[in-house]
């Protein structure tokens, strides 16, 4: 069996536990940031339309920064106020409105989600944790964490990538913080730290502290209010003390939230020695070929083809020029050849590969491809009939386009 965490990682002192939460939640309610849901939330009086707010949030605040979100959930609150409105949307609207927030299962989940709480909860939020997380498609321990307590008023904690940050360095926890052992300890030190009287607001401190204050990079530490139980502070400010046993020592034992004996403290980096992490997986590289189809309008204007992408998989559902991936190492001359014949489908008319104009190269990065699009157009004289069968297509003026369910990928090409 592996060894336990020495008691120095834990937070066992009831003093200390009493008095962090004091010092967290005074500097919460005095330095927390204006937000819209947060005022949302402060203001609604029924339950279940809080949770709603917040549950949107953190959908879109999964892996996109506030700034990004802020528009966007405005927008979104103002479309479909309530949990009921949302579960009459269409997907299409969902997407439109995503357009360029990126991830785009999360709006899909989110409104299926919302679905299920009309159709088969009776309109009823789940109100525990536990609940949420196991009734609810998209709903993660995270994100019922944050809605039970913010929303519902229960004592229980909330583990992210800020509370993360701030947790490791409190405690100097320098084992792999993605893995599984290591993230199972930090929920357990979460749900001991939770206040009980403000379990909400106590979540949304410790967030806002990783998010504002102890920061990836050049932490604030001076303005840290919990800097006094800081144990990677003490130890910058001190070094290794001397021979009384703590923390810094517990690697000797095979400590599991040590960090590896290959990895020794990194004086230069002080408190940013935590957390680690495991070395990030490079993107694989992909190449795409796409071409802007062409014709003259009713009205004179020019209309571009956008074809529906399947309703799973990467950009599940949007909207996109006719495109296909290419193999790695084809040549222009090849790419211009399986192109025209993708395109042929869609035209019902033969393609000539040297009609295509090269436009040039886009490149957008997801979380995980590096994607290259190669740019071509192609414009059409007379009707072109659109076949049925194939992928749901149609015309649309650039201001359409723009207005469509439509990736940031594709509003770069």
């Amino acid at each position: 069996a592996p060894a336990p965490p020495p008691a120095q990682h834990l937070f066992s002192d009831p003093a200390e536990i009493e008095a962090l939460r004091g010092s967290l939640l005074a500097w919460y309610d005095k330095c927390k940031r204006d937000l819209p849901w947060r005022a949302l939330a402060a203001t609604e009086p029924d339950a279940d339309r809080r949770a709603y707010a917040v549950w949107v949030s953190e959908i879109m605040l999964q892996q996109t920064q506030v700034a990004t979100v802020i528009d966007y959930y405005n927008r979104w609150m103002q479309k479909w106020p309530t949990l009921q409105a949302l579960a009459q949307a269409s997907l299409e609207e969902v997407n439109e409105l995503w357009a360029g927030l990126g991830y785009y299962s999360r709006g899909k989940r989110l409104q299926e989600a919302a679905r299920k709480v009309v159709s088969e909860l009776a309109g009823q939020m789940p109100r525990t944790a536990e609940d949420l997380q196991k009734l609810l498609p998209g709903v993660g321990r995270y994100t019922a964490g944050a809605i039970a307590s913010i929303s519902y008023g229960q004592a229980t904690g909330v583990v992210d990538g800020n509370v993360i940050r701030v947790l490791c360095r409190l405690r100097c926890i320098g084992a792999d913080s993605s893995s599984p052992a290591v993230i199972e300890r930090l929920w357990d030190m979460a749900n001991a730290l939770v206040d009980r009287s403000r379990p909400g607001d106590f979540n949304q401190a410790l967030m806002e502290l990783g998010a504002t204050v102890c920061v990836p990079k050049a932490p604030l530490c001076g303005e840290c209010p919990v800097k006094q139980h800081c144990r990677a502070r003490r130890r910058k400010l001190f070094g290794k003390p001397a021979p009384v046993p703590d923390v810094e020592d517990c690697g000797a034992g095979g400590c599991p939230l040590c960090p590896p004996a290959a990895e020794p403290w990194d004086s230069s980096l002080g408190v940013t020695n935590f957390p680690r992490k495991a070395a990030k997986k490079q993107p694989r590289a992909a190449r795409t070929a796409t071409c802007v189809l062409e014709r003259r309008g009713c009205h004179g204007a020019p209309e571009y083809l956008i074809v529906q992408r399947p309703s799973s998989g990467l950009l599940a559902g949007l909207w996109e020029f006719p495109s296909l991936p290419l193999a790695q190492g084809l040549q222009e001359e090849k790419q211009r050849e399986v192109l025209a014949d993708h395109l042929r489908a869609w035209t019902g008319r033969p393609v000539v590969a040297g009609g295509l104009r090269f436009i040039g190269e886009v490149v957008h990065i997801f979380s995980h491809i590096h994607q290259t699009y190669v740019v071509y157009s192609l414009p059409l004289d007379g009707d072109v009939t659109l076949d049925p069968a194939l992928s749901p297509s149609r015309w649309v003026t650039e201001k359409e386009f723009h207005a469509s369910a439509v990736s940031t990928a594709m509003k770069k090409v």
